[in-house]
């Protein structure tokens, strides 16, 4: 039995074993990387910038993009180097940090979505204690505690995880660190602990998930007493965006956790763990800003002023456009 330390470096899964194939994932995964930094990136300038987005769910969409490129930025460059370079290994400490900063932005993403979820709530259910009870200060707070639940989830998870002796080798079944394929090569009954733990989070998670589903049914009730047509149709196109990403967030994620073990495989859990932790960074922009309105009108005041910035004086720096 040795302990997980002893390792210099995990081996992690292949996409491919052909070079052209393997040349296939870099550049579709660049692509992909390139989608999310670009995406999160406009919506990031575009609510820092535009006053009409100064609200609190302007607030906490900009802190989910940051999620969303930290998610982005754990996984996918270790993937594309090992597909350009033809390697499946990574160093002891940087899997550490892998498994770290992907629990730790994969945390504060669903308590943001929660949050979220709280402001839609009030917006519509109870309109007029909006201002008091999300106030800018209230804000801030529960955004401060949404990453520092990140933090200290990510670090106990960690700690726990890499305490562990392995005794199955070095091998991952994964192209990146996760901690269920970490516990695979940890020694016969040591894992029991951050499996424990792992079902207290879920447990946690769950509860959110509860409160999720019991706030959008009263969000519906009220909506639906919404007397006339333009006022249902803009209550859920702040609603829909948010329902949409929750479900891919929580669907993806909770099949990559509890899959049954008699269905997991290589091939499945490769599919998985690119639906949870690579396509909801890339995909969240898009379906925000296709029912927003506000935030696609800032979009395109945002890209109209770069271009009309870009066409006037090319070396001057963009600005949106007011």
């Amino acid at each position: 039995m040795c302990n997980s330390s002893s390792f210099n470096q995990f081996l992690l899964l292949a996409f491919a074993d052909r070079r052209e194939l393997q040349l296939l994932h870099f550049w579709l995964f660049l692509a992909i990387s390139l989608a999310a930094l670009l995406a999160n990136g406009l919506i990031l300038s575009a609510v820092a910038c535009d006053h009409h987005l100064h609200t609190p769910m302007g607030f906490f969409l900009l802190n989910l993009s940051l999620t969303d490129l930290g998610c982005i930025c754990t996984t996918v460059p270790k993937a594309m180097h090992n597909s350009l370079w033809d390697t499946t290994t990574i160093s002891y400490t940087g899997c550490v940090a892998q498994v770290f900063l992907l629990f730790f932005f994969m945390s504060a993403e669903f308590s943001l979505l929660t949050i979220m979820c709280y402001d839609r709530y009030v917006a519509i259910c109870k309109p007029l204690h909006y201002g008091t009870l999300l106030g800018s200060r209230a804000c801030a707070h529960m955004a401060a505690a949404a990453w520092a639940t990140g933090f200290l989830y990510s670090l106990l998870h960690t700690a726990n995880t890499f305490s562990l002796p392995l005794c199955q080798g070095n091998a991952l079944g994964q192209f990146f660190c996760e901690i269920p394929h970490i516990l695979k090569l940890s020694c016969s009954h040591s894992y029991i602990r951050e499996f424990r733990l792992l079902l207290f989070s879920i447990s946690l998670a769950f509860g959110c998930f509860i409160f999720i589903v019991f706030s959008y049914v009263q969000i519906f009730r009220a909506v639906l007493r919404i007397p006339s047509q333009q006022g249902r149709h803009k209550a859920f196109s702040t609603c829909l965006p948010h329902l949409a990403v929750v479900s891919l967030f929580i669907s993806t994620g909770t099949f990559a956790y509890m899959k049954p073990p008699s269905i997991s495989s290589p091939s499945l859990d490769l599919v998985v763990s690119v639906l949870y932790s690579v396509v909801p960074p890339a995909l969240n922009p898009l379906i925000y800003s296709l029912r927003n309105q506000e935030l696609k009108d800032a979009l395109r005041k945002l890209i109209s002023g770069c271009f009309s910035e870009a066409i006037n004086s090319p070396s001057s720096a963009c600005y949106p456009s007011h």
